[in-house]
């Protein structure tokens, strides 16, 4: 099975440009091949990474991955799938972001081996180059025309777009051209949204190259939950790589709370599994969905992906915490991830009586009758062990690490106190 077949087999090949010439070429030799992102924020999210997944899938076939950051596009902005001019960043804004984007690809790749991933940045061949040189030396390569009939721009033409936005698909042909020529790419990969900026890359390679250039392009569907709504975003906004914007808890939890529906999908398109692992959880969706072993699958593929062994552990271990209400065995800190998100009050480092505490300190409670009535009802708990009497004194001591203090009440109402 090459690797085009697997992709197939996954659902994961949206368009190619020349599937035939493609095959030929990788049953023939190991490729070099690419795809980029622009540094648009200070993390990657987990829309981006559909398309190097795929990327990944050829490293593991023997492939060589070049993942390009684009410390210059990223100043100009993508016109793909927006409706509107993107707002510019500052060049110390996008070199940032160029910085933090390159240390989350090298913790997701290889970057050891013959196959190893090699970084590069097209601000490195761009920023000498003179205006005059790039109207000379490379718009004379691009029809207007053409350009226009592109669905980037064309989308585009009702509501405006700006020269500078305009010339992105020469600024990315540009990276494609200098990628063929300095380290053998053959293969550019992208989203769906990509398939005009590459289409105009491999026409001007075969402009410089001549019309014999083997170089080949290939887009990944559009991902789309079961509900129509776009793939990645919740409540909260976006799903980050970075642990700091999306804990390693709550990134765990966005991939166990999927859809039926769609979570066989998402197994073919994120996880390493074989086909025969995948079709024994499909069945699973379909004969014992309550028991989600799919999701848990996927979360747990995921989690230890993109964040390693000792947050997946953490964030199974909390989890299951929450599930059964037993949090006594968490530590402080898989208290400050689990419970980020939950009602949070400021307490003191100080002795003070239970019903005092829920009521004058915390706010809990809204009276002490109601406080003294949930403790007798046995309806409250204090970092796992239920409060059984009126009397009992809150003290640093019985607190997580002296840092929180963990109140429930019922079966799943949690208020978060950090001692202060």
């Amino acid at each position: 099975m090459t690797i085009i077949d697997e992709l197939t087999w996954r659902d994961a090949i949206n368009q190619q440009t020349d599937e035939e010439g493609l095959n030929k070429l990788i049953k023939s030799k190991k490729i070099s091949l690419y795809c980029g992102v622009d540094p648009t924020g200070d993390s990657m999210h987990i829309g981006h990474l559909i398309p190097f997944m795929i990327l990944k899938r050829f490293q593991l076939a023997g492939h060589r991955p070049v993942i390009l950051i684009g410390g210059a596009t990223g100043t100009i902005g993508d016109p793909s799938g927006k409706s509107e001019e993107r707002v510019l960043q500052t060049m110390e804004q996008v070199q940032d972001n160029v910085r933090k984007l390159s240390a989350q690809m090298v913790r997701l790749f290889d970057a050891g081996g013959s196959n190893g991933i090699k970084m590069v940045n097209n601000y490195d061949w761009t920023k000498d180059l003179s205006l005059l040189d790039f109207l000379r030396d490379y718009g004379k390569s691009f029809n207007v025309n053409t350009m226009l009939a592109k669905d980037i721009v064309a989308s585009r033409l009702e509501t405006g777009i700006s020269f500078t936005e305009f010339t992105y698909q020469i600024l990315q042909s540009m990276d494609f051209l200098h990628l063929y020529q300095h380290e053998d790419v053959q293969l550019q990969i992208g989203g769906a949204d990509q398939w005009g900026n590459i289409t105009a890359g491999l026409e001007f390679i075969r402009k410089q190259e001549g019309s014999e250039a083997q170089a080949y392009g290939l887009t990944i569907p559009l991902m789309l939950k079961a509900d129509g709504t776009k793939f990645g975003k919740t409540a909260g906004g976006a799903v980050w790589l970075d642990p700091e914007k999306t804990t390693p808890y709550e990134f765990y939890q966005f991939w166990l709370n999927q859809d039926d529906r769609d979570v066989v999908k998402y197994l073919n398109y994120f996880t390493f599994l074989t086909k025969e692992e995948i079709d024994s959880l499909a069945e699973k969706v379909a004969s014992e969905p309550h028991k989600r072993e799919a999701q848990k699958t996927l979360a747990r593929e995921m989690t230890l992906f993109v964040h390693g062994e000792t947050a997946l552990s953490d964030a199974e271990k909390i989890t299951t915490a929450l599930f059964s209400g037993d949090v006594k065995s968490l530590t402080a800190n898989q208290i400050e991830e689990g419970f980020k998100n939950m009602p949070t009050f400021e307490a003191p480092k100080e002795e003070r009586n239970i019903i005092e505490w829920l009521v004058d300190v915390v706010g809990i409670e809204p009276s002490r009758r109601q406080a003294r009535e949930d403790i007798t009802n046995g309806a409250l708990s204090m970092n796992g062990e239920k409060i059984t009497s009126v009397d009992t004194i809150v003290t640093p001591e019985n607190s997580f690490d002296e840092r929180f203090i963990l109140i429930r009440r019922g079966k799943k109402k949690y208020f978060l106190v950090k001692l202060v």
